[in-house]
């Protein structure tokens, strides 16, 4: 009993099983079926067979009406060898080892039904000769006969295809068939009107805004000190503005593809912009890091790369000085980047130098005192640093002096001041007795020469020579160096009281006044106060490095 129960319930769950496994095939096969069935009816409404199954634009019943058809049997014909391949086809299809004269006609006349319904292809003749296609006859122009052959070429069935149609290249079919085209672009453009109006006033309204955004100057110097920065930032947000306006534009009007070409030409020729203005974008680039870390101010006195002035402005483009001839000098920001930058104005204590010579038999540190002592009485020299003055040199006839002074030049004129100090010191010196020598050249000759030379210039009393000759006599040297010392010594005389009168007279004071001219700066302020097309991008507020 349990035998019989456990054999039933076996061949139920084998039953069982079966179902599945036949269900699970009909499921899996049933897309298949329905792809090659959709495929079949496709090729079937295009006319079009497959190298694989030639026969497949052909019924697979011969029955000559319905009744025999339903009365017949049907036939399914067993399925065709694999062709042999014998050479690649233009269209990659494979070549039938067996063609037909059937089927060449087939092909001719599929084709020249298509050729019929193209405008420009109906002067084309075809014929088909072993799956070989010849297309003669006439085509307006290159773009008709390539639309024939690339036509020709999608039937299966066509092994190659020889082109021996002729471009008449005719201006009336021509010009008819741009003028149609130009004709149908219109019609679109009329109809697209609308709708393209809308996209300008959707851009316009998002291109406006943008502008008026970045036209809000306070805020976006609230967001950075940096004038540059903020403008810089406000330029940006209105590019951004107007790339979101077009894309919306094109995309309401459906012509997104125009933004991927616009993208892809503005990316070409942003390249070939930027090689053409390498310098002008360089010179951008070095303006925004100047702005950025101020290495100078407004009315600084500076040198860059030996060309001095004082500051008036930093543009986008140049940075402006006031030379000390009073001439504007523009300098490219690219050039102020790259260069060493000398601000005097950054440490107003500045050291000027200047030498004097002392004869070789005085005492150069007395010298010295006499000098520091004369340069401390100015009343624009510095006690600290204080001054102080070494020796540089020891020549032929004479020991160098150089003497080091401080001053501040906010309220000092440089130039002026290293003058006056020159004149002090040496006026000094020579008030104590030291003498400040020129070159002196000791000439000497055998004694028949100096007989001659003797002679001469007893015999001569309108020719004098300043020529001292040294003869073995000390006694006359000695009278002639006294002589020179005394004619010398009358010539200082005569001029240290010339000098006196003269700096007695009108505008005297101003020879010996230290003090910097006022006329320069009046220009730089005025060039400041001048109003000017380009922001100004010292600021005051900004850190500077």
């Amino acid at each position: 009993m349990n035998t019989d129960f456990d054999r039933s319930t076996m061949r139920d769950f084998i039953k069982a099983c079966g179902q599945m496994l036949l269900l699970l095939s009909i499921l899996f096969a049933f897309p298949v079926y329905a792809a090659v069935e959709e495929v079949t009816g496709v090729t079937t409404a295009l006319g079009i067979g497959t190298a694989e199954n030639p026969a497949a634009d052909k019924p697979l019943l011969d029955a000559t009406s319905e009744e025999e058809a339903s009365a017949s049997p049907v036939v399914i014909p067993e399925p065709a060898p694999p062709p042999i391949i014998s050479g690649e086809s233009t269209n990659n299809a494979q070549i039938e080892t067996t063609p037909t004269p059937q089927k060449d006609n087939d092909i001719r006349q599929r084709i020249q039904g298509i050729f019929s319904e193209i405008e420009g292809l109906q002067a084309v003749n075809v014929s088909v000769t072993q799956g070989v296609v010849t297309l003669t006859g006439e085509t307006p122009n290159e773009k008709k006969a390539q639309q024939a052959i690339n036509l020709t070429n999608r039937l299966t069935d066509v092994v190659t295809v020889e082109d021996r149609i002729d471009r008449t290249l005719d201006v009336q079919d021509n010009v008819t068939t741009v003028y149609q085209g130009l004709k149908a672009q219109a019609k679109n453009l009329v109809k697209a009107l609308p709708l393209l109006l809308v996209g300008i006033v959707l851009f316009a309204l998002v291109t406006w805004f943008g502008s008026w955004l970045s036209n809000r100057k306070k805020m976006w110097q609230r967001l950075t000190p940096n004038p540059f920065v903020a403008e810089l930032l406000s330029q940006t947000v209105k590019v951004i503005f107007i790339i979101f306006g077009l894309i919306l534009a094109l995309s309401l009007i459906g012509a997104e593809t125009i933004l991927g070409t616009l993208l892809g030409g503005a990316g070409v020729i942003g390249i070939a912009v930027g090689f053409a203005v390498k310098d002008t974008i360089e010179n951008y680039i070095a303006s925004l890091m100047l702005s950025i870390r101020q290495p100078f101010r407004a009315r600084d006195h500076i040198l860059i790369n030996n060309q001095e002035g004082i500051v008036v402005r930093l543009t986008s483009r140049a940075t402006i000085l006031m030379t000390l001839d009073g001439n504007q000098l523009r300098i490219p920001n690219a050039e102020v980047f790259k260069a060493t930058i000398l601000n005097y104005t950054k440490n107003p204590e500045r050291r000027f130098t200047f030498e004097l010579g002392v004869d070789a038999n005085d005492d150069p540190l007395a010298a010295i005192k006499v000098g520091l002592d004369a340069i401390h009485t100015l009343a624009f020299v510095l006690d600290e640093p204080k001054a102080v003055a070494v020796i540089t040199n020891v020549g032929d006839s004479n020991i160098i002096l150089e003497f080091q002074i401080w001053v501040d030049q906010s309220d000092t004129d440089f130039s002026k001041a290293r003058s006056i100090a020159i004149r002090e010191t040496k006026h000094a010196l020579e008030n104590e007795g030291f003498s400040l020598p020129e070159p002196i050249y000791r000439l000497r000759f055998n004694s028949n020469l100096e007989k001659a030379f003797e002679h001469m210039q007893a015999n001569t009393d309108s020719a004098k020579s300043d020529m001292t000759i040294t003869t073995n006599t000390p006694k006359v040297t000695d009278k002639n160096q006294n002589e020179d010392n005394s004619v010398d010594d009358k010539d200082k005389k005569q001029a240290k009281a010339r000098a006196k009168l003269i700096l007695r007279g009108r505008n005297a004071d101003e020879v010996l006044n230290a003090c910097p001219d006022d006329k320069l700066m009046e220009k730089v302020e005025q060039e400041i106060a001048e109003s000017s097309d380009e922001t100004d991008l010292l600021n005051n507020n900004s850190p500077q490095e």
